[in-house]
């Protein structure tokens, strides 16, 4: 309790915020398990995901932790493809504390073919109080649908 009588949460209670790196390896530990990589416990409530080089089809934009987490459920299952590493990682950090710049490869197994790929990304994220509150990510789209049509 405060010297006001007020109940205070104990140190332990209180969890520190995540950085955005700590966010950026949350989400690779979470595509590296096989589960959705923006999980929408790492989003706030109003997070907003570009995606300028998205598929033809495919949204450019998702705004709110709902849409988010139904879009990234949807494509996780979708994707027939078994993620086994990170590689060729780069983060920068930058003037605002609030965003980094990774530029990352994922590689793994098509689980329809068994055929190994790998893509290239490169994010920009913003955390604020510990959730991603805009996430934009370029894909090599190309070597993404590549991964999925050779071999059939």
């Amino acid at each position: 309790m405060s010297s006001k009588g007020i109940a205070m949460p104990e140190a332990a209670d209180v969890a520190p915020a995540l950085s955005p790196l700590q966010v950026f390896e949350r989400f690779r530990s979470n595509v590296l398990a096989g589960a959705v990589g923006l999980s929408g416990d790492l989003c706030a409530e109003d997070v907003i995901v570009d995606l300028p080089f998205a598929p033809p089809g495919g949204p450019r934009r998702i705004v709110g932790r709902e849409e988010v987490a139904a879009f990234t459920a949807a494509g996780r299952s979708a994707l027939p493809v078994r993620f086994d590493e990170f590689r060729n990682v780069t983060v920068r950090q930058t003037a605002d504390p609030e965003v980094i710049v990774a530029e990352y490869e994922v590689g793994g197994r098509v689980t329809t073919t068994g055929r190994r790929a790998t893509a290239a990304f490169v994010l920009v994220l913003r955390v604020r109080d510990g959730r991603v509150v805009h996430w934009r990510e370029y894909q090599d789209v190309s070597a993404i649908a590549r991964a999925l049509t050779e071999g059939h």
